[in-house]
């Protein structure tokens, strides 16, 4: 019994010799491992051909890297290069950095930040034709501002002011046509009915102002209140119209187009009045600086006055001729003179009893 128990005692102290010592670690075979042996747990350092786990956790967090289910793959970041199947994103997508696209189709954007672009900006229609009625559009207010291509006429709508810097200005196949204060050499024809002050306006063909004044170009013209002057210078007023004009014997002529009179005036009092039949009246005083010829053109006088017809002075007539007047109404006191006065004749006739033609007596005995 004593050689039993020392045998057990020694078996026991080996026992427990074995159970003090460190395990040694497993040895497995190279894909000698089936999946179907292991389930849940940690598979640390796990590396093939295609996959490499190095993964160190040495803060000794809960979680996992990559999970697999059914709704999908989870996991923090992912590393590619490339994705060759098309990617549908059904929630949100953020980009912390830059998205190189080369073509990017989008229901709505909306952007705060700069864009620049190194292409121009096209609005295509669905069609395939024309883009009317797309452009830049700006909801929001009492009513959307926008800047879009209309149809009908073919032109770009723009709902606000253009307002452009005070060195710009409107250009039409590279010639200017309005600037700040200028309009275009080009521009040849407007229907501007409100101008500023005029420095300068030269007029090539017919002029029309305010419905008063006209230039006729087809006879260079000129009319106030008239539309078709009868000189070069027209003024008219209701049925009167005077006149400035050249003759054709290389003069000028001034008055009244029609049987209107004509009054010179100073200091808004009549002087000189002609009426319509001709008869000129001089009110005040007459002034002659030279001769003066009655009835005769083209004399040369030595005398004051020169007249081709008889003279009437203070109610008496005088006229010229070779015997007493046969026929005519004359005044006690008008006379005759002789136009063929000789030796021992008269220098005239005179009129002692009004009649016609009156008496007449001769006088003034010229020696012989």
């Amino acid at each position: 019994m004593t050689q039993i128990r020392e045998t057990l005692e020694n078996l026991a102290s080996q026992i427990e010799a074995i159970d003090n010592k460190p395990s040694p670690a497993p040895q497995i075979n190279d894909r000698s491992v089936s999946g179907n042996k292991i389930h849940g747990g940690m598979i640390t350092q796990f590396s093939s051909v295609g996959i490499i786990d190095d993964i160190v956790r040495h803060d000794k967090t809960k979680g996992h890297i990559l999970r697999v289910s059914e709704d999908g793959i989870h996991v923090n970041v992912v590393h590619t290069k490339v994705i060759p199947n098309p990617l549908e994103v059904k929630g949100n997508l953020t980009v912390g950095g830059s998205i190189t696209a080369t073509s990017l189709h989008v229901d709505e954007l909306t952007a705060d930040v700069r864009q620049e672009r190194t292409s121009p900006l096209e609005f295509r229609s669905d069609d395939g034709g024309v883009g009317f009625g797309k452009g830049l559009i700006w909801p929001g207010g009492n009513y959307t501002k926008q800047f879009t291509l209309q149809s009908k006429p073919e032109a770009f709508l723009s709902t606000e002011s253009i307002n452009l810097s005070n060195d710009k200005s409107f250009m039409i196949a590279g010639e200017n046509v309005l600037s700040q204060n200028e309009l275009g050499i080009g521009v040849v024809r407007s229907n501007l009915t409100t101008v500023g002050v005029l420095e300068e306006l030269a007029v090539s063909g017919p002029l029309a102002v305010d419905n008063y004044l006209y230039y006729d170009a087809n006879s260079e013209r000129v009319g106030l209140g008239t539309s078709e002057p009868n000189g070069s210078f027209a003024i008219k007023s209701w049925d009167h119209e005077f006149i400035i004009d050249s003759t054709e014997d290389k003069q000028f002529k001034l008055g009244t187009y029609t049987t209107s009179g004509l009054k010179i005036i100073t200091d808004d009092t009549s002087r000189l009045e002609v009426a319509g039949n001709g008869t000129v009246t001089i009110k005040k005083k007459l002034v002659v600086d030279g001769t003066v010829g009655i009835g005769v053109k083209n004399f040369e006088s030595d005398v004051d006055i020169t007249t081709a017809g008889p003279i009437r002075i203070q109610n008496k007539k005088f006229e010229v001729g070779p015997r007493e007047p046969a026929t005519g109404s004359y005044r006690k006191g008008d006379i005759m003179w002789n136009s063929d006065p000789r030796p021992s004749g008269f220098v005239g006739w005179i009129c002692t009893r009004e009649g016609t033609p009156g008496e007449w007596k001769p006088f003034g005995n010229i020696a012989s």
